[in-house]
């Protein structure tokens, strides 16, 4: 497929997403969504890609949210199944997802964000859910996702404000996982995702679907069925379920497989 509005780069298992409509803040329409929902279907059946990073083409945003220019002058409105960039109704990609946000992350862009497993933001970065201000509301999930991520009263004052809040208060608030210097965010996402891929592939996914399935339902229900999760039995069955043990009494590194 040939891609308009974002670019995809492999960096061995790391897939790296641009989110690429520098001229409108990387600002998303109903074709962008349309087009990411295939690039994400994409990375989630490659069994060699094992983590993906999200970021913005440029240095001034990450994404200004919904195309409302595009909408006021009679744009077609919607996305695929994956909801907003294909990701913020994306449920069953069990691989991490990386926010790399190196600037504006607004209304969609911030459910973007808020919809990724780790958010990691240059200084000049700034989130809102501004969409109140505009007769909207941040139904792609941010008005889910902010209160579960940071607690009720926090994302009740940004929410019901709609006001900005720069990278090293996101950090305070607790949504952003690392502030790095301008122009870094990208480098810092690549770091986490090396960290990350040094581990079991398996053991990652295992991890990150037991814990979002785990705080849909009480504790003692989460761990009293975590063992009959889909991604938990894959790990327990994989090679790499054999490969940890052995390498760590054999003082070695690992040789995952990712299956």
């Amino acid at each position: 497929m040939e891609l308009k509005f974002s670019k995809v780069e492999h960096k061995g298992p790391i897939t790296i997403i641009t989110l690429s409509r520098p001229e409108v803040y990387n600002a998303l329409h109903t074709d962008a969504h349309f087009e990411l929902q295939k690039v994400f279907d994409d990375f989630a059946a490659d069994p060699a890609q094992w983590v993906a990073i999200v970021t913005g083409a440029g240095d001034k945003a990450f994404c200004a949210g919904n195309d409302l220019k595009w909408q006021a002058a009679g744009g077609k409105r919607g996305w695929d199944k994956g909801g907003f960039a294909g990701l913020t109704a994306r449920f069953d990609c069990d691989k991490p997802i990386i926010a790399a946000v190196n600037g504006v992350a607004m209304g969609g862009g911030f459910e973007i964000a808020l919809a990724c497993d780790l958010i990691i933001a240059s200084e000049n970065a700034t989130f809102a859910l501004p969409e109140p201000r505009v007769g909207l509301a941040a139904l792609a999930g941010g008005l889910h996702r902010l209160p579960r991520q940071i607690g009720l009263k926090r994302a009740m004052g940004m929410i019901l404000t709609a006001r900005h809040v720069s990278a090293k208060e996101g950090f305070e608030l607790g949504f952003v996982n690392e502030v790095v210097p301008q122009g870094e965010a990208l480098a810092g996402a690549l770091r986490w995702a090396d960290m990350i891929t040094k581990n079991s592939p398996m053991s990652i996914r295992a991890s990150k679907q037991t814990i979002r399935k785990g705080l849909a339902v009480s504790l003692e229900q989460a761990i009293e069925e975590q063992r009959e999760y889909p991604a938990v039995k894959a790990m327990v069955a994989s090679q790499d379920y054999i490969e940890g043990p052995k390498a760590f009494s054999e003082k070695r590194p690992p040789k995952w497989v990712g299956k």
